[in-house]
């Protein structure tokens, strides 16, 4: 079974189309906060020493505390989340492994790569992205029951009430968190996994010494010892998400999400996807479906842009 491998992003090939320079578009093809965390001040040391192991502790003790992951699970900090998915499917001998979808495709194409059978149901790798993506859906503890189980929470950071972390400390269980969507750094390329330590164990030998750099090991400290700033940042992401819902709903229904990402029903979705690029503003459609558009939230500056566009 072929997996086919759409991404945000990709201004590359819409500024091919329909023109402009970077700095005229507004990308909303993407889920990443648009109001990032303020990076802090960096040392020289930062940028010219390898990354030592006590910043790296540092950061995988601020993780551990944040997620309140659970004592007999491992943390492993990695350059971005995708590093992890990519690697996770060499952990085991290949075998079947059930993926509900449609949901981010790197999860099967990392496990069709390393000779894994695609499934459904009973199989022996289970891969669930909580909050789904694109459409919002939610899994709960009794899904996560195969004997590899991969919960795949890039998005969870705006709801930590739905969190699975407390399975994190089950054999054969490893929660992944993305830092660049809800801290608005994609960039950085930091990301983490949390779970049965033997696999984390192997993961960290598959990355090699050095994995994270050193601005973000600090970047990612600071950020994730500041709860403050999350809960703020938690309200106004849903009163954005509340707002784009609102700017949509004269041309389609809301059909899940998040609020970092809002997935409409347009009816066609192409031809929707045309109006807003004519605007200069980049949106996500699917392969699978010709009626959803998935929009991210604007940043402060490109609401008014979005309104006039849809008006």
């Amino acid at each position: 079974m072929a997996c086919e491998r759409d991404h945000g992003g990709g201004l590359d090939a819409a500024r091919a189309r329909w023109g402009g320079a970077v700095e005229d578009w507004i990308d909303l093809s993407t889920g990443i906060n648009p109001e990032p965390y303020p990076l802090p001040t960096f040392t020289d040391r930062d940028w010219t020493a390898l990354p030592d192991r006590d910043a790296r502790q540092a950061l995988e003790h601020a993780a551990r505390r944040f997620w309140n992951v659970p004592d007999g699970a491992a943390v492993l900090a990695a350059p971005g989340a995708s590093a992890l998915i990519a690697r996770i499917p060499a952990l085991l001998p290949a075998g079947s492994v059930d993926i509900p979808g449609p949901t981010y495709n790197e999860h099967a194409a990392a496990f069709t790569a390393a000779g894994w059978t695609l499934a459904e149901g009973a199989a022996d790798a289970r891969v669930l992205v909580h909050p789904n993506n694109p459409d919002g859906r939610r899994w709960s503890a009794a899904d996560a029951s195969a004997p590899l189980t991969v919960i795949d929470e890039s998005f969870c950071d705006v709801a930590p009430e739905i969190s699975l972390m407390s399975l994190a400390a089950r054999p054969g269980t490893i929660v992944l968190r993305s830092f660049g969507k809800f801290w608005g750094l994609a960039g950085l390329r930091l990301g983490f996994a949390m779970g049965d330590p033997n696999l984390l164990a192997r993961l960290a030998g598959m990355l090699g010494p050095w994995p994270v750099a050193g601005p973000a090991l600090r970047v990612g400290a600071a950020a994730l010892a500041d709860p403050d700033w999350a809960a703020r940042t938690r309200g106004r992401l849903a009163a954005d998400a509340a707002q784009l819902d609102g700017l949509l709903a004269p041309h389609g229904t809301c059909v899940g999400g998040t609020d970092l990402y809002r997935l409409f029903d347009v009816g066609d979705a192409a031809a929707m996807q045309d109006r807003l690029a004519r605007h200069r503003i980049w949106s996500r459609v699917f392969p699978y479906s010709t009626g959803w558009l998935r929009l991210g939230l604007p940043p402060r500056d490109g609401w008014e842009r979005l309104e006039r566009t849809l008006a």
